[in-house]
């Protein structure tokens, strides 16, 4: 049956697709605009999620996340090349009581060609475009907001995402560490025409929790993540409109001078294939690693525990299987929906039960002007 199932993941594998579900309609990037320049606008990003793992694992809890987020924003276009904003972002989940959490948003954007700089409110989560064992989409609901600076390049030759988030920070006196997340993410294309896409992406992450007020006696650690491997694409006419796939060799490293993990290193590969269709995506997703751990890749990726009351359990070889459906589409302008469906087995059991987690994301996004100069024609 073990043999069977890798046969069918590998072959789904070689005809091709993407590799985990993209997630376009949840990025919302706000830029400085030569047209608008003097004018002030208000910017609504409405974020309506549910999510639901029916998990009994033990590596990552079974539980809802149910709710909605909402973040307005007043931006002013300053220059051509700059634009400065600020607002608030406002999370109730149903089922609870009062508002669950807030956050202020204030950032200044330049922009020129290509090039992006931020700082402040960055456009992070989805925004940086990791892969699930570096970076869990569930950030997009519970790490929604992230502060630091960022540099930004993007033209049809080149993406990168160079950052440095400053998760928490410490006063005197704090019982505390301060954390940092570094990372980079990019995607360098080597060919491109009308129906056939290549390109490399290079992936890297570096986790820091330290501080030297009131916790020199913790010990600091320091986690490094790198993924890289190919990406292909390749459009068709007709049901299957196109074919790609998406394949990478992980690592990780912890660089602490006293390593905390039950494993200081690890690898492993994440193979992913499948077909895209006017009715949706399928793909085929295959994890295979060993003592491989990241502080924000998804749970059931890693192999050190998260669950409660099973946290810091380790089980060194971890391999799954992922069978991923979703459909994503723009109901009416600015007006998105997102379904997933994403049965998946651990085939290191001798049970090989499928496991199912899903998700509705309802997305809407637009920009309204409150004055200004009028519009040239």
């Amino acid at each position: 049956m073990k043999k069977l199932i890798q046969g069918l993941c590998l072959s789904l594998i070689s005809i091709s697709a993407y590799a985990q579900i993209t997630n376009d309609s949840l990025e919302y990037r706000i830029r400085p605009d030569s047209v608008r320049t003097g004018s002030l606008y208000l910017s609504v990003n409405n974020f309506n999620y549910l999510r639901n793992y029916e998990f009994y694992n033990h590596f990552q809890d079974g539980y809802t996340l149910y709710g909605l987020q909402l973040e307005p924003q007043l931006v002013y276009y300053v220059h051509p090349q700059l634009a400065i904003m600020g607002g608030i972002h406002v999370r109730k989940d149903f089922g609870g009581e009062g508002i669950y959490k807030t956050y202020p948003l204030f950032s200044i954007k330049y922009q020129k060609d290509n090039f992006a700089f931020i700082n402040g409110v960055l456009e992070g989560n989805v925004h940086h475009r990791f892969i699930e064992p570096l970076f869990d989409v569930e950030n997009r609901i519970n790490n929604p907001v992230e502060y630091g600076t960022q540099f930004l390049f993007n033209k049809p030759s080149l993406f990168l995402d160079a950052f440095i988030n400053w998760r928490r920070m410490i006063y005197k006196p704090s019982p505390q560490q301060e954390q940092i997340l570094a990372g980079v993410s990019s995607d360098i294309r080597l060919l491109a025409d009308d129906n056939v896409r290549l390109s490399l992406p290079l992936q890297l992450t570096i986790f820091h929790q330290g501080g030297q007020i009131d916790t020199l006696d913790k010990p600091i650690q320091t986690l490094l993540n790198t993924a890289t491997g190919f990406r292909f694409e390749y459009k068709t006419n007709g049901f299957v409109q196109k074919i790609r796939t998406e394949n990478y060799f992980v690592y990780f490293n912890e660089l602490s001078n006293t390593p905390l993990l039950p494993y200081p290193s690890g690898k492993g590969v994440y193979l992913n294939g499948g077909i895209d269709t006017r009715y949706g995506s399928l793909t085929g997703s295959y994890w295979n690693a060993n003592g491989y751990f990241s502080p924000l890749g998804m749970p059931l990726f890693q192999s050190v525990s998260q669950k409660i009351y099973e946290e810091g359990q380790s089980r060194k070889h971890r391999q799954l299987l992922f069978i991923r459906y979703a459909f994503q589409q723009q109901l009416i302008p600015h007006f998105y929906i997102d379904v997933r469906l994403e049965p998946v087995m651990d085939l290191d059991l001798p049970t090989k039960k499928f496991e199912l987690y899903h998700s509705l994301f309802l997305v809407y996004k637009q920009d309204f002007k409150l004055f200004g100069k009028k519009s040239e024609k």
